[in-house]
């Protein structure tokens, strides 16, 4: 038992972290391999090298491999403050193609991604040369070499070893695109069509009724809530304001009195012994949440988002607060952010807000997010059985729906934990933009039991989705690192309409028909 906890595939790390780790995903991607520290060889710690020996076996796999939660906190803080010098040759070759890239068309600097490996050789053919060079000049006193040889054995083996992986990893590009939060109803998108218009009409029409039809606004949100409404649809939609327009300024300035009256009562308490484990973990997380978005690395959001997440976590002490919770503030806190910004969201200053206005956003965001996690809290509670129930129910969907991909996974001894696990836990926002994720629950939340039932099969769906990719994958690793950055960082409304349609066929078919389709 105690080998099989170690070597679990979500291992994580009892120390401190000391800085922002890095998390694979579509708000995550790899991070770029020439910009990694090096090590001397005896102590180089052990990444995993792609081009090595294929893993048969998760068990091989784990073994192998240093996933990004299992890099060593105090390597990171040493990489911090005292960064490696990058080789010459290497380094006046990535200045060169950034010149290049910002001179360059936008859209051809996205589409590079990776340095090509024609440059990769010329920067390791410049390194070797160098090397040379140096050791000619080496003096010789008293029959005694006084620069060491092993120099410039150890920084080619650091270029090769980065060269390789470089060439190794995903070609999934860093850009600004994977931080943006605009939707096609944005700032600087292009006019709203006729039918566009229309339902921005319909839908101010529902909420300026004295008693909104609470149904009829869930029909209309399933295939997307217009901007412009979208803050007031969700919080009515989420049971958090009342259908009659009367009592909702009165129901508003309640709860939110409330909200700040339990950060009055409890927040004090996150230093005491009983809470400050708690703390702790919430206080180590928040920097973790979307780390290339700008908005949520300003200290005045993350004062907000561990207010929020440690009331919630000590008013539901039966699961508490737990990894991954601190994701499902952010759509929240998004959305009610852009009831008050005009442009990008993305790079607003919230501080500039009015104090009212931010003590509103946040005890909004904490309202909502409490009625979405009241539904799916046994996803959180010890050992997380909801979780599990949904990743079984998962295997058994894409077993019946597409056996080629299930057997696939079977031969190469893929187990559904190893990848949907997070996909439940997240509610698939580590696999998608943040701007598809609020598109996402527009669906979810005029959906019945959108977040807890209808998610099963947007996540059979998306699987189903990469099947191509998934049955090209011939090896345990491959499929692995692929189900673990699906490549969605250039999806729109658009793909995700695609996907729910999709869903929605399967929950027709599927969901009252158990037997439709069994073995």
């Amino acid at each position: 038992m105690a080998t099989d906890n170690r070597i679990n595939f979500w291992r994580r790390n009892v120390k401190v972290p000391g800085s922002v780790q890095p998390v694979y995903g579509a708000q995550h991607p790899p991070l770029d391999p020439r910009f990694r520290r090096t090590y001397p060889k005896d102590t180089k710690p052990k990444f995993n090298n792609l081009k090595s020996k294929k893993a048969s076996s998760f068990h091989e796999f784990a073994r192998s491999t240093n996933d990004a939660w299992d890099i060593d906190d105090e390597e990171d803080e040493d990489f911090l403050r005292n960064p490696s010098p990058t080789p010459s040759g290497l380094h006046s070759s990535t200045q060169n193609q950034q010149q290049q890239n910002e001179a360059g068309d936008a859209e051809s600097a996205v589409s590079r991604g990776l340095s090509s490996p024609v440059t990769q050789a010329e920067n390791l053919q410049n390194v070797q040369e160098e090397e040379e060079e140096e050791d000619a000049e080496c003096e010789h006193i008293n029959g005694k070499v006084i620069k060491s040889s092993s120099d410039a054995h150890l920084r080619t083996s650091s270029v090769h070893s980065s060269l390789q992986k470089q060439q190794s990893l995903p070609v999934r590009p860093i850009i600004p695109l994977v931080a943006r939060i605009s939707d096609q109803n944005a700032s600087g998108a292009p006019p709203m069509t006729v039918r566009e218009k229309s339902r921005l009409d319909k839908f101010r029409q529902l909420l300026a009724s004295p008693n909104t039809d609470l149904e009829e606004l869930r029909k209309h949100s399933w295939s997307g809530i217009p901007r412009e409404v979208r803050p007031i649809t969700w919080r009515l939609l989420s049971g958090y304001l009342p259908a009659n327009k009367e009592r909702r300024e009165l129901v508003l300035k309640r709860k939110r009195d409330e909200y700040f009256g339990f950060i009055e009562q409890y927040y004090h308490s996150r230093t005491d012994e009983h809470y400050k484990d708690t703390y702790r973990q919430i206080h180590i997380d928040i920097p973790r949440t979307n780390p290339l978005i700008p908005l949520f690395q300003q200290p005045a959001v993350q004062e907000v988002f561990e207010r929020i997440l440690f009331i919630w976590a000590i008013r539901h002490p039966a699961s508490g607060y737990v990894q991954g919770i601190n994701d499902l503030v952010t759509p929240f806190f998004v959305v009610f952010l852009s009831e008050f910004v005009t442009e990008d969201v993305e790079n607003f200053e919230v501080a500039a807000l009015p104090l009212d206005t931010q003590r509103n956003i946040e005890a909004d965001s904490f309202w909502c997010m409490s009625k979405l996690l009241d539904g799916i809290q046994d996803n959180y509670t010890f050992a997380q059985p909801g979780i599990q129930n949904k990743v079984k129910a998962l295997e058994e969907l894409v077993s019946r729906i597409d056996e080629d991909i299930h057997n696939h996974f079977k031969r190469y001894e893929v187990e559904y934990l190893q990848f949907a696990f997070r996909w439940m836990n997240n509610l698939l926002m580590r696999e998608l933009p943040l701007r598809c994720t609020i598109r996402l629950w527009d669906t979810y939340q005029a959906e019945a039991e959108g977040f807890s039932h209808f998610h099963l099969y947007v996540c059979a769906a998306f699987l189903i989705e990469w099947r191509k990719e998934i049955l090209s994958m011939i090896d345990f690793q491959g499929l692995l690192m692929l189900l673990q950055n699906l490549p969605t960082i250039h999806w729109g409304n658009e793909e995700v309409g695609l996907l729910l349609a999709e869903a929605y066929r399967l929950k027709y078919m599927f969901a009252d028909a158990p037997s439709h389709y069994k073995r």
